[in-house]
């Protein structure tokens, strides 16, 4: 099948748009603990078994036959003469993470089916070939979706799941040794096509751009492991999924070619923890191409400057892989991330242990506020497609809240779901609120959602496929009601009788005054408290999104910067660009360990620096002219930790997006790849919806228009409530209409109350 043969390593070539930051090798301790960490992977059950591995294997290999015999039957059938039929070929590629060897046990494998001209998408591959397998006895739960976005099939062959795309190339025969590395493999190809090659041109770039893939590998798995644990893995939901979280290793993998995984571990929460969003993360340079497809660039793009988290993909088109991303989950990334650093550097003072990084994220302990979406349908077929396509909509309800709010109501989305076994076709989606962090809480402040509610719930239900059954619900709880099928074996869990880290990082932020003008009890900080020696049991892989144990409570603490991007008066953070020929960093062969005395420095001026302009482009790639001042070599840097920053800094340095506000967000920064036609026009919402003067903690501001989407929406400032009970948002609806202002109680936030009751909450 379509994998080219790879090395483990890419040594002695030098890899990324700069240089590394450091060059030094493992220490004796790296190889102890790295040895440690591929323990510890493998007893959570990361690793499929010898006999899954080799069942998938037969799996692949039985599917590329389906597929060569399907297109010499259809060559056949369109009258083509049999010299042509024994010659016509289609080819099956892997993508995804087990193209890159790091899925886990049970892991859907992303497959490509590349044919020829003739085989069309929509008659021969939905036609003929999705016959051709619901008539094989090994095939099951097949279920096609070809309006996607990027048109899918879906099934189950022996029990191993398989998502297979399909990519009609201009070739009359597929050659067996086909390189779709190749950009001239994308002359005279639909978008679908495109997209479909997209998944495994990114997959093949990312392994020839790491210098060591074995530890590439073995980093990625704790990564991905450790984002699961964390509940931020989930493109879905405005989090990362498996190819953003690939390119941000590999881009840390590039950066320290001869670490281990364990420092790789380490520095990857060091790195991105200084990053400067909305600076690009970029494997290679952007090349323009000569097919003339569009390429991120926020220079000539508008919609890539409302981008907060770009992460590039390296192959022609390069595009964002991560344009989900919104306000509030950067946010909770980038404080995961700085959780993470803490413990590292706590771990290499023996102070933590892996079980310290790795624990499960407490989201039902985590918030005194959720919204609660529930969804149902007649029958498992219309859950799945009414699922599907709801999901794809979470993340608007989070984009719409923040803005209707000014990002003062911060959302933190749970990326999976749960059901309810007592309902049958029914599940449930969680959101935690909270109000934004470090800014002084007015007396009497409110926030009213209701109608941002019902705008969302009006677009879900603008749903091409729709049918009487398809419900979907939205309410207001607090953490007491949580319902208990949330929970592992529907227990709510007890509180936890021992310290984690979590707890420990929380309280540490009280003491340490870390809490600022926060009056609402939720607060985060640095822990510098040994971790309970005992180690939980730990759960497996399929358990990573239960998100249990301890209390966790984030906020933004004083000392760090707010993320403003694209908002109101806000300006946009320089990016950078970097061509092939960048010599941003100097290049160090130090010696780990406590004193890393020959780590790269720089100049401290370089961030601050005027930044240089871009040239004209080169041989079809944008290139970057390097500042006057650069990182210099120091013998012996009095702060390995300092030279580093200053290291990282540079890299980030660079012109790419101009210092430019934006007025507000588009309304839709993407529409959802999947279901992107799935949508149907119900006409203009606006008509009577009812405008109300608006006001928040900082002064007066003007009404929020929904711009044509749904009515306008009032962010009040007054009417203390105590204490609340849940209040149902929106009555039942099963048939697309518009919204209508309710007489209930509002969904009142107000927490100046429930900062004055955080002592004794529970």
């Amino acid at each position: 099948m379509g994998s080219p043969g790879l090395g483990t390593g890419n040594s002695g070539q030098r890899l990324g748009i700069t240089e590394p930051i450091s060059l030094g090798g493992p220490t004796e301790y790296d190889v102890i603990k790295a040895r440690e960490l591929e323990k510890y992977l493998q007893n959570v059950g990361l690793y499929e078994s010898q006999e899954e591995a080799v069942s998938r294997e037969e799996v692949l290999g039985r599917l590329d036959q389906i597929v060569k015999n399907w297109v010499k039957a259809i060559s056949r059938a369109k009258g083509l003469n049999e010299q042509l039929v024994q010659e016509a070929n289609a080819k099956i590629f892997t993508f995804g993470s087990y193209r890159l060897g790091v899925h886990g046990p049970g892991a859907d494998i992303d497959t490509l089916c590349v044919g020829p001209r003739h085989a069309t998408r929509e008659e021969d591959f939905f036609g003929e070939l999705h016959k051709m397998l619901s008539e094989m006895p090994e095939v099951s739960e097949l279920h096609p979706v070809p309006d996607a976005h990027v048109p899918i099939m879906k099934f189950k062959f022996k029990g191993v799941s398989i998502d297979l795309l399909y990519a009609k190339l201009s070739l009359w025969v597929i050659p067996e040794d086909l390189d779709i590395s190749q950009d001239s493999i994308l002359q005279n190809t639909d978008d679908q096509t495109v997209r479909s090659l997209n998944g495994c041109r990114v997959t093949d770039q990312i392994l020839r751009l790491v210098p060591n893939i074995q530890n590439f590998r073995t980093t990625l798995r704790c990564m991905r492991f450790w984002a699961k644990r964390r509940g931020v893995y989930s493109n879905v939901a405005g989090f990362l999924g498996g190819i953003n979280w690939a390119l941000l290793v590999a881009r840390i993998c590039q950066l320290y070619p001869n670490a281990l995984p364990n420092m790789l571990v380490s520095r990857f929460f060091r790195v991105y923890t200084q990053w400067r969003w909305p600076n690009p993360v970029m494997l290679c340079a952007i090349k323009e191409g000569s097919l003339g497809l569009q390429v991120w660039d926020p220079r000539k793009n508008p919609k890539d400057r409302y981008h907060l988290m770009p992460i590039i993909t390296p192959a022609y088109p390069s595009m964002n892989s991560s344009y989900n991303v919104s306000s509030s989950t950067l946010r909770i990334m980038t404080d995961e991330f700085q959780r993470g650093s803490e413990i590292c550097e706590a771990m290499e003072a023996n102070k933590a242990d892996w079980d310290a990084l790795f624990e499960a994220y407490a989201f039902f302990e985590a918030y005194k506020n959720y919204l609660q979406i529930d969804i149902s349908a007649e029958n498992d077929d219309d859950l799945r497609n009414w699922k599907g396509w709801v999901e794809s909509r979470l993340r608007q309800l989070t984009l719409k809240i923040e803005r209707h709010t000014y990002n003062m109501l911060q959302c933190h989305p749970h990326p999976g779901d749960f059901q309810d076994n007592s309902r049958p076709f029914h599940c449930s989606y969680f959101m935690g609120l909270q109000r934004k962090q470090g800014v002084p809480v007015n007396e009497g402040e409110q926030f009213d959602i209701r109608l941002t509610v019902e705008e969302f719930k009006h677009s879900v239900n603008t749903y091409t496929l729709w049918k009487p059954g398809m419900e979907i619900r939205v309410s207001h709880v607090k953490r007491r009601s949580i319902p208990s099928f949330v929970f592992p074996g529907g227990v709510r869990p007890s509180r936890p009788s021992k310290a984690t880290w979590d707890s420990r990082r929380a309280s540490d932020a009280k003491v340490s005054g870390h809490a600022g003008s926060d009056k609402s009890g939720e607060v985060k900080g640095a822990a510098d408290g040994q971790v309970d020696g005992k180690k939980r049991k730990r759960a497996d892989d399929n358990a990573d999104t239960q998100l249990k144990n301890s209390k966790y409570i984030t906020a933004v603490p004083s000392s760090s910067a707010e993320v403003q991007v694209g908002s109101p008066g806000g300006t946009v953070t320089p990016c950078s660009l970097k061509g092939d020929n960048v010599d941003a960093t100097g290049l160090v062969e130090p010696t780990r360990g406590k004193d890393e005395s020959n780590m790269t420095n720089g100049s401290k001026n370089s961030s601050t620096e005027e930044l240089s302009s871009l040239n004209s482009e080169v041989d079809g790639s944008l290139r970057y002219i390097p500042p006057h001042k650069g990182l210099h070599v120091t013998a012996d840097a009095s702060s390995s930790k300092e030279a580093e920053k200053l290291a990282i800094e540079q890299i980030m340095s660079g012109p790419y997006v101009s210092d430019q506000a934006f007025p507000e967000e588009p309304e839709e920064l993407e529409d959802d790849l999947e279901f992107r036609n799935q949508v149907v026009s119900v006409g203009n919402t606006n008509n009577g919806s009812q405008q109300a003067p608006v006001s928040d903690a900082a002064g007066a501001a003007p009404i929020i228009s929904s711009n044509g989407a749904g009515p306008s929406i009032s962010l009040h400032a007054s009417g203390s409530i105590e204490e609340l009970e849940p209040a149902e948002l929106t009555a039942m609806t099963s048939i697309p209409v518009a919204p209508v202002v309710q007489k209930k109680p509002l969904i009142r936030l107000n927490f100046t109350s429930l900062g004055k009751a955080s002592e004794k909450s529970g």
